[in-house]
Formats: C-alpha cells, sequence, structure tokens
C-alpha cells in the first residue's frame, strides 16, 4: 500500500474513534446510575439531614440531567480533566497514573506468554497435523480455552505461592522501585491470563498453517525440492501472519476485560480493581475515567493492528 492509502486509512480509523468512546462512555455513565443507591447519601453519610443530602446533591450536579451530566463530564475529559474521586477527592488521572502500570505489565506479560508458547506450540501441531502430539496439543488447548481465569488463578496461588513460595501470593511492586520485583509479583497474574490466550494462538496459529500447508502451491514447492523447513518458514508463516495479528488485537482487547477477575484474586491495585471499587461506592468520575482510558486503549490497539495489516498485506485498505 502506498503513502496516501496508508494516510487514508488511519483517517478513516481516527474518525471512527470519536463515535465509539462517546457511545461506550455514554452507556456506561447511563448504567452507573442505574445502580440502586444514592451518591450523595454516602458522601453525607448516615445521619445527615435530608437538607444536607439535597445539598451535596446540587453541589455536585446529581440534580442535573443525565445528558446535563454526561455533558459536563465529556467536556472536561476533552480538555484532559476527569474531574476528582467522589470518595477521596483525589484527582482521577493520577489514580489512573498510579494503577495503570501494575495493569499494563500483567496484561504485556500474558501477551509475551502467549506467543512465546503458542506459536511454537500451534507449529508444531500443524506440521504434524493428524497425529498424536497434534491430538495432544489441540486437546490441551481446548482445556485453556475451556478453563475459568480466577479458577487457574486461585490454584496457581495454592500451588506455587502458598505451597511452595515460589512467588507473591498478592499485591504489586511499581516498575519505578524494582524491575525484577515488578515482574515477580506479576508472574503468577499473568500465567493465570494467558492460559486462554496461549490456547487460542495455538489453535488458530495451527488451523491457519494445517491449511497453508496443505494447498496447491506448497504442493508444487515441494515438488520443486525446496525444504520443508524452508517452505514452512519462507511461505508458510508469511501467509499466517495476518490471522495471528488478529488473533493478537483480540487477546489485547479480552485481556484488558479479563484483569478485573485476575486483579481481585491477587489484590493487585490495577485498573481492574479501581474501576470495581469506583462502581461499588457509585464514583462516577473514577468509573468513567476508567472506562475511557480502556476503551481509548481498545481503539488505539485495533488502528495499530489495521496499521500492521497494510504492512504485511499491501492488498488491505484498497479501493
Amino acid at each position: 500500500m502506498d503513502t496516501r492509502r496508508r494516510i487514508r486509512l488511519i483517517g478513516s480509523r481516527l474518525l471512527q474513534i470519536a463515535p465509539v468512546v462517546v457511545l461506550a462512555t455514554f452507556v456506561v455513565f447511563g448504567l452507573m446510575h442505574l445502580v440502586p443507591g444514592d451518591p450523595a447519601v454516602t458522601l453525607a453519610g448516615d445521619y445527615a439531614t435530608a437538607q444536607r443530602i439535597e445539598e451535596i446533591r446540587h453541589a455536585y450536579g446529581f440534580d442535573r440531567p443525565l445528558l446535563v451530566q454526561y455533558w459536563s463530564w465529556l467536556s472536561g475529559a476533552l480538555q484532559f480533566d476527569l474531574g476528582k474521586s467522589l470518595q477521596s477527592n483525589e484527582q482521577v488521572s493520577a489514580m489512573i497514573a498510579h494503577r495503570f502500570p501494575n495493569t499494563l505489565i500483567v496484561v504485556v506479560m500474558a501477551l509475551l506468554l502467549s506467543m512465546v508458547i503458542g506459536v511454537p506450540f500451534g507449529i508444531l501441531a500443524a506440521t504434524r497435523s493428524g497425529g498424536r502430539l497434534d491430538a495432544a496439543i489441540t486437546s490441551i488447548s481446548s482445556l485453556g480455552v475451556a478453563l475459568p481465569n480466577f479458577w487457574l488463578a486461585l490454584i496457581l496461588v495454592a500451588t506455587l505461592s502458598l505451597g511452595l513460595g515460589l512467588f507473591p501470593a498478592t499485591g504489586s511492586v511499581s516498575v519505578s522501585k524494582s524491575w525484577f520485583g515488578a515482574m515477580h509479583h506479576a508472574t503468577l497474574p499473568a500465567i493465570a491470563l494467558a492460559a486462554g490466550g496461549i490456547a487460542e494462538v495455538t489453535r488458530q496459529l495451527r488451523s491457519a498453517l494445517v491449511e497453508v500447508l496443505s494447498s496447491q502451491f506448497v504442493r508444487t514447492l515441494h515438488a520443486k525440492g525446496l525444504s520443508p523447513l524452508a517452505i514452512l518458514w519462507k511461505h508458510g508463516l508469511k501467509n499466517v501472519s495476518v490471522n495471528l495479528l488478529t488473533v493478537l488485537g483480540l487477546l489485547v482487547n479480552r485481556m484488558l476485560g479479563a484483569t478485573v477477575v485476575i486483579e481481585a484474586v491477587f489484590a493487585i491495585p490495577g485498573m481492574g480493581s479501581l474501576v470495581v471499587h469506583g462502581a461499588v461506592a457509585k464514583d462516577f468520575p473514577v468509573v468513567q475515567g476508567v472506562v475511557l482510558t480502556m476503551v481509548v486503549l481498545v481503539v488505539v490497539t485495533n488502528l495499530l493492528v489495521d496499521l500492521l495489516y497494510t504492512m504485511l498485506d499491501p492488498r488491505v485498505g484498497r479501493e
């Protein structure tokens, strides 16, 4: 794809980001208002008078129409002001900046594990299609997809942490303090998060490779005397790279959502635990800030995947 087409593709994707962000944040904003309970009562305390509750409701704008409240928040967000937490009065942007690295390191490690383990397994299964090794890898990957993340997380804590003492059971360490400490604490959460990713990469790569390796042009390459290893690396993996990239993009989105459960099991002060605590306390600014951050991450990931598509397959984006 030439530069002009690539720029046009980027522009079209960027135009799609705004409505997605607005729709996602508005839906969450509306759902938060449907949750039972009045945040003004929580802020005022159990023994507050009705007048005091009404004063707090007016001060925070809870008495205004839903659309007016949302527009007020969105106007601030467009100016990079996510407001303050209703519970702690701390800037939401500061809370997210403090917790986001803890989530990011778990997700990145899980993605790396998914690729480092899933790709070799997928290649082994595809090159031995129909054999015992293929059947074993396929069965294990099916089990990996079926296992719930939280169940595997509990098993890892009971065995590798409490049983053998190899890893911490809970908590996290800031990357700024210690890279090793941060990775050590994130290892078990990353493994629990990566189990489904490893299985998904293995299954998708095996399926795509089996189809490519059984195609007519590959049989022609064999007939010409090209070695199986050269066919695999130069032709097989090159043709399935777009499929693999698609799986990787979907895994990023899925893992960002799954961190809510994983962080709860391992007591990690990350984005997942932040949004859960905010939702329970009806802390609208915190929930909206986290949702906005996650949505932006997802759409940016999708944009990067689209750009990589154009590099791997020049036909993408052609009119």
